[in-house]
């Protein structure tokens, strides 16, 4: 997640929120948190459409992991901030379990696959009929880890 978009959901300002992982540098080591490249900013701010007239932003967005996340309640020291990084932390949850189910699913998938489909050659028309049910099983699978709608945090300005 970028700052300026943590930092709406703890209710600080954007500069606020970077001078407190600043001061506590040490807790955000790479994998925790990154600044964008010139380019990856250019590309995502043609992708979320903002203006390029005066104000928004002087120096380039910092962007957070879930673990950057999760070490952001110990450096904004608020109720809020808490709240917010549990919140947060559930839905990761929530994603990393998703994801898992479904590559468990596609693993059984083709382990059962593999297991009816070593016919002796005689059941050609038994072996079309079951692969056909085995890719329409794996279309539904596709389907379902897809999101079905647009999820997350809508800033003020865009409700």
């Amino acid at each position: 997640m970028l700052d300026s978009d943590l930092a709406d959901l703890y209710g600080v300002p954007t500069r606020v929120l970077n001078q407190a992982v600043k001061r506590s540098l040490r807790r955000f080591p790479p994998d925790f948190m990154f600044q964008l490249s010139p380019e990856e900013y250019i590309v995502l701010r043609s992708q979320i459409v903002t203006s390029k007239k005066r104000g928004g932003r002087r120096y380039l967005p910092y962007a957070f992991t879930e673990q950057g996340i999760a070490m952001l309640s110990s450096v904004l020291d608020s109720e809020t901030a808490i709240n917010v990084n549990i919140q947060i932390l559930r839905v990761f949850t929530r994603i990393k379990k998703m994801a898992l189910s479904n590559k468990d699913l596609m693993l059984k998938l083709e382990k059962l696959e593999n297991k009816i489909l070593h016919f002796d050659g005689k059941h050609k028309k038994l072996e079309g009929e079951i692969r056909r049910v085995f890719e329409a099983l794996r279309i539904l699978v596709v389907q379902r880890s897809e999101p079905r709608k647009k999820m997350g945090y809508k800033r003020k300005d865009e409700q």
